[in-house]
């Protein structure tokens, strides 16, 4: 009885192992057209990074090449410590919290507005995503001349407008990017970020369960109690996602700093300060520092950000 037991259990023993050596061929079949794209990502994302590390620990100025010597943890010192950069990164606080809440509260809006229905939705939804579409150096340079200037621009052709409506014949022409330069530079970032943030809120609206609302409007809640009550929490996720996702971004922003202001008037951002000493001063190890700290801070704010993600799939996981 025993010989008759064992020897079907020896005979299974290799079908297992082949099997478990054909499952892991399987899975190197079905991973092998991805590794070529990885060991791409990997040399454009990767090696640079620690390239720029490496870099980051030296004195390096391109001008004077054979004076590059190892000064270890120098040049993060002089991030904290030297008074551009420290203002620089104070300004990237500001222009980063303030586009964020503002982009926010109206994405908020223009998603409360979008989620009603009425006639000509879809071309107003258009119209209002249309900001985000437009490549950034762009959209800065509309509003550096189109609205900006003070000579032809819209804003003051407005105020010209106005003025000749009211019979007032001295109507001021500021020089907005000057008198105001730094939230000159958080306007056009609000116009072209807000319609990322709407598109957010809006599908987290459009998530919401009907049977929740179609019972608090049958027990007689008002707008502003389901707003409060039952919208609002439930739009946290999508909230917290919207400012995860818009700081990662602004934080990063280049373009519109450079192009509006030049990175003066007080409005130079890490990023900018990072170039201007990178290609101006030609620090190779301090702009590299400065690059790293800043990747460091995009990859505690992503993280958080990944995490908002993954329970937003898991809470729609568990709901379907």
């Amino acid at each position: 009885m025993t010989t008759s037991i064992s020897r079907p259990a020896l005979s299974r023993r290799p079908a297992v192992a082949r099997t478990g050596k054909g499952g892991r061929a399987r899975a190197w079949a079905t991973r092998a057209p991805l590794l070529p794209a990885l060991v791409f990502l990997i040399a454009v994302t990767q090696l640079p990074f620690v390239a720029t590390l490496v870099i980051s620990l030296f004195d390096w100025n391109s001008l004077s090449p054979d004076k590059r010597h190892f000064t270890g943890l120098s040049n993060y010192a002089s991030v904290v410590t030297d008074p551009a950069l420290r203002d620089s990164v104070i300004t990237t606080v500001v222009l980063t919290v303030a586009v964020v809440l503002v982009t926010v509260v109206l994405g908020l809006l223009f998603a409360l507005l979008l989620d009603r229905t009425f006639f000509g939705r879809g071309m107003v939804r258009t119209l209002l995503i249309t900001p985000f579409l437009i490549v950034p150096i762009s959209a800065a340079l509309l509003w550096k001349h189109a609205l900006y200037n003070p000579e032809y621009g819209l804003l003051n052709g407005a105020l010209t407008w106005v003025g000749d409506l009211f019979g007032i014949e001295s109507m001021s022409q500021p020089d907005w990017i000057s008198g105001m330069p730094l939230l000159a530079v958080e306007a056009a970032l609000v116009w072209q970020w807000t319609p990322f943030m709407m598109l957010i809120l809006l599908a987290g609206l459009q998530s919401r369960p009907a049977e929740m609302m179609e019972a608090a409007r049958l027990d007689g809640a008002s707008s502003w109690q389901t707003f409060r009550y039952l919208t609002l929490p439930h739009l946290r996720r999508y909230l917290e996602l919207g400012v995860l996702l818009g700081s990662v971004y602004i934080v990063q922003n280049f373009d519109a700093v450079f192009t509006i202001t030049s990175g003066g008037l007080g409005t130079a951002n890490l990023p900018y300060t990072i170039y201007e000493t990178f290609y101006r001063a030609h620090e190779y190890g301090l702009a590299s520092a400065a690059g790293v700290v800043v990747v460091i801070g995009t990859m505690i704010i992503a993280t958080f950000a990944l995490r908002v993600v993954s329970s937003l799939f898991r809470e729609e996981a568990n709901r379907a």
